[in-house]
């Protein structure tokens, strides 16, 4: 079942939603944000901005480098974005208007991957969801404060 196939993880940043979303919607940031150290850099040949149907690739890095070229699969401006690539596996960011700012949840959904088992089996739930929560904290760091801090 779809549900089951999910893990989510919510922050609520003392930021503009579409603020936020701006950012998401800039493979450029991803980088900057991400919390599992795996996401290097975007490639210069991407768009500036997702929508839907845009691909874009990334530098990847676990244990070894890799690229990977991602499909925007669900858009909703200011609302939700989510990419997926040849794996399957889904990457979604919701944002909804909340007291204090903007809750931003993070899913990784592997309910449509071509190789669930193998994912759950290489524990990468588990790790995702320690990487989700450390993207969520570095993106409330760039949003209230202009930076990144990478030795926190």
């Amino acid at each position: 079942m779809a549900k089951e196939r999910q893990i989510s993880t919510s922050r609520v940043i003392a930021a503009d939603r579409q603020a936020i979303f701006d950012v998401i919607a800039d493979p450029a940031k991803h980088s900057l944000i991400d919390g599992s150290g795996t996401v290097q850099q975007s490639r210069e040949s991407g768009p500036e901005r997702l929508e839907k149907g845009a691909t874009f690739g990334m530098d990847m890095k676990i244990g070894a480098p890799y690229k990977i070229t991602n499909t925007v699969v669900e858009f909703e401006e200011g609302e939700r974005i989510a990419w997926r690539h040849f794996g399957g596996h889904r990457w979604r960011y919701e944002f909804k208007d909340v007291d204090g700012g903007t809750e931003v949840t993070e899913t990784f959904d592997w309910s449509r991957a071509k190789s669930p088992l193998a994912l759950e089996l290489a524990r990468y739930p588990k790790r995702n969801l320690k990487g989700m929560k450390a993207t969520l904290e570095r993106l409330d760091q760039l949003m209230t404060t202009g930076s990144v801090d990478d030795a926190a």
